[in-house]
Parts: structure tokens; C-alpha cells; sequence
């Protein structure tokens, strides 16, 4: 038995929702039975809900993912070696032991994000683009560094406002905050704040102006319930936690699963991208996309080097 362990809720429409749909996949081709726990988003049960998950008898393997459950994983791995974990979009400390029983699978979102930015930047009409980030914190200052890298390469002049919500389930407070930011001048928003980026699409919606999705292709997952917030969405910056997630079960059960180390996906492995949908066919000129090929290529070649926050 699989447990899927979650520091939030399912219904982001992006990282956690992708993380399971890749796990749902992997339930229904391999055959294996999984178990999801949603912590919810108060950090103070965490630790004792992760520790009693962990000390069930009858699962063969835990997953769990974010930094923010990086140290919390670290204790619980040690104090049961018999027992295996997977942690995704973050990685434990190898350097501070063996940490024979944990994979851990991390993603190179700055080169997503650079991606992000010069779309953005090429889409803009005002010059103003904007990001907001659900927490100040490394993993999405990483996103803002590349977002900012990759805007910057189309031109110096560009305007990037950063925002940061410190929540991660607020859509209102989502929509305010990107409300601002259009009120600034900004015309495209990039948003990298799980449910709370939500909101992002309501206020490009209600301003007449454009966003950014991530994690999961959003104008796609959300067109049939909302086509008004799904016509905002210009594009997504993909995180496949559900393609990784799902290739990492694939070798678990066939025994060949590097526990002991860390995996690092960027656009080479496939790990990050933009989403091409027929939304971004419609939406973006034919020169814009070009260019997006080129700086994908040039990324996956060594001739760009994406700037890190970490």
C-alpha cells in the first residue's frame, strides 16, 4: 500500500492535484492500493498526523511533498529505516546521513519560470508584468529569479512587481494582491501560490487583462467549469509532479527505485515546460512562439544558464 501524504488539500488545480494524478495513475496501471491524507494547510498538525502515517504497519511506501515537510520527513525516515518515503519538490539532507530508505525528486522550476517570463515579456503591451508567490520563501524566490531572467533577456526595460501572499489557500487575498499589481500596470500575472493563485484569474478576469497558470496545464482543468477565468490564462508553467511521480512508482514496483539519492528535473528531463494548449496556439503569435522554442532549446543545450534562488 501506498500512502500519499498531503501538507494542504486536494482542489489547487495545480501542484497537489497534479502530484495525485499522477499517484491515481500509477494506482490504476499498477495495480497498487493507495491511501491519500490531506493535512490541510495548519502547519501544527503536520508533524503528528506525517508520525502516525508513518508508524502504520500495513504500507509499503510513503510519499509526501514541498520543502515544508522536508525536515519533518528527515525525522520520521530515520526513526523507521524498514519502512521507504518519497519526497517530491524538495529533497532531504543526504550530506547528514545515509538516508538509504528516501528518493527524493526536485524540480528545476527556475526554468520553468525563465520560460514564463519571456512569454510574458514578449506578450506584454504595458512593459509590466507581474508574479505573486504564495510564501517569501527559497522554492518560489526561485520562481521569481527565473521568471525575472528570463523577462529581462527580451528587454532590460521590463517591469517585474513581485508580490507574495504568505498563504497557500486563500483565494480572495490571491485576488486582491494580483488586483493590485493590474493596478500598477502590470497586463500578464504569473502565478506560483496554489489555491490561493486562484484568485488570479478572477481579478484578470474582472480586469480585463491576462495570467500565468502553474504547475498544471489551469485553462484546461478549469475550462468547463469557468471558460470566463480559463479565456485569462494565456499559458501554464508545468510542473509534471504527476509524469515523475507516476515514472518513480513504475521503478518501485519493479525493485528499481534509487532510494539513497536525489533526482533533479529540469526542461532536459522533461521535469518543466510551458503548457501548449489550444488556448497559447490561438493567443500567441507565431513569432512568440518561436522564440519560446528557442529559449527552450537553448536551456536544454547549456547555452542558457538559469540563474537559482537556492
Amino acid at each position: 500500500m501506498v500512502v500519499h501524504f498531503i501538507n494542504g488539500a486536494l482542489g489547487d488545480g495545480s501542484f497537489f492535484d497534479s502530484a495525485a494524478r499522477g499517484i491515481a495513475e500509477a494506482e490504476a496501471e499498477l495495480g497498487i492500493e493507495v491511501v491519500t491524507i490531506e493535512a490541510g494547510y495548519n502547519s501544527s498538525a503536520w508533524r503528528e498526523l506525517l508520525e502516525a502515517a508513518a508508524a502504520g504497519e500495513d504500507y509499503d511506501l510513503l510519499i509526501t511533498g514541498t520543502a515544508l515537510m522536508r525536515d519533518l520527513l528527515s525525522e520520521v525516515a530515520k526513526k523507521h529505516p524498514d519502512k521507504r518515503f518519497i519526497i517530491y519538490d524538495s529533497s532531504v539532507d543526504y550530506s547528514e546521513g545515509s538516508y538509504e530508505n528516501v528518493y527524493s525528486v526536485v524540480y528545476r522550476q527556475n526554468e520553468g519560470a525563465y520560460l514564463a517570463g519571456v512569454y510574458a515579456a514578449l506578450m506584454t503591451e504595458s512593459g509590466t508584468i507581474g508574479i505573486l508567490g504564495g510564501q517569501n520563501s527559497t522554492t518560489i524566490n526561485d520562481f521569481v529569479v527565473g521568471y525575472r531572467q528570463g523577462a529581462q533577456s527580451v528587454g532590460p526595460e521590463v517591469v517585474v512587481l513581485v508580490e507574495y501572499a504568505e498563504s497557500w489557500d486563500d483565494p480572495a487575498l490571491g485576488e486582491a494582491l494580483a488586483a493590485e499589481m493590474y493596478g500598477k500596470g502590470a497586463d500578464i500575472i504569473f502565478q506560483a501560490a496554489g489555491t490561493t493563485g486562484l484568485g488570479v484569474f478572477r481579478a484578470a478576469a474582472e480586469s480585463g487583462k491576462y495570467a500565468i497558470g502553474v504547475d498544471s496545464d489551469q485553462a484546461m482543468m478549469i475550462e468547463e467549469t469557468d471558460p470566463e477565468e480559463a479565456s485569462t490564462i494565456l499559458t501554464s508553467m508545468m510542473k509534471n509532479v504527476d509524469a515523475s511521480l507516476l515514472w518513480a512508482l513504475e521503478l518501485y514496483v519493479n525493485g528499481v527505485l534509487p532510494f539513497g539519492g536525489a533526482e533533479t528535473l529540469g526542461i532536459r528531463e522533461g521535469g518543466v515546460g510551458l503548457a501548449r494548449n489550444d488556448r497559447y496556439d490561438e493567443a500567441t503569435p507565431a513569432a512568440v512562439k518561436a522564440a519560446i522554442d528557442r529559449a527552450e532549446l537553448e536551456i536544454r543545450e547549456g547555452r542558457t544558464r538559469v540563474k537559482t534562488a537556492f
